[in-house]
């Protein structure tokens, strides 16, 4: 597999583009997931979007240290509660700030193969579902934060 280049903030409008749908579940869409992946453990992230790597489909892959999920057409369906969420994101490096996330969401989604998925994700998996999900409408979390933190967190990232 293949380690792409993460789009930053202010270097390409891309992050700020809605992305189709994934019609075709094909070679083609395993290689983006698996480059994704790779390119998201390279980084040391909790998530990546496609359009984070220049690609406008609607496809995320997450690992909050339980796995690797990857989710192709998601919808978040149902949510509950609230929780802040200290974030950091891959194309925004060097900066943290505090997000309101829902506590739980369910999100609808097609796998790899294009079978049909549900996936109910708490706390921090909510979190990243959550962040991940905004990029694929051209939102980043610094758009929704509340406070900046970065001097109180440093660098990590999603």
């Amino acid at each position: 597999m293949a380690i792409r280049k993460i789009v930053k903030l202010g270097e390409d409008d891309v992050l700020r583009k809605h992305c189709r749908k994934v019609d075709k579940f094909d070679k083609r869409l395993h290689v983006l997931l698996d480059d994704m992946a790779d390119t998201m453990y390279e980084a040391d992230g909790a998530g990546l979007a496609a359009p984070q790597v220049g690609i406008l489909k609607r496809v995320v892959v997450i690992d909050v240290g339980e796995g690797l999920i990857e989710l192709v057409n998601p919808e978040i369906i149902a949510s509950e509660g609230t929780q802040m969420c200290i974030e950091g994101c891959l194309s925004v490096p060097g900066k943290r700030g505090k997000v309101e996330r829902p506590a739980i969401v369910r999100v609808h989604a097609q796998d790899r193969d294009g079978n049909h998925i549900e996936l109910e994700g708490e706390e921090f998996l909510a979190n990243a579902i959550c962040h991940e999900l905004d990029h694929l409408d051209g939102v980043i979390y610094v758009d929704k934060m509340l406070e900046d933190v970065t001097d109180q967190y440093g660098e990590d990232v999603e």
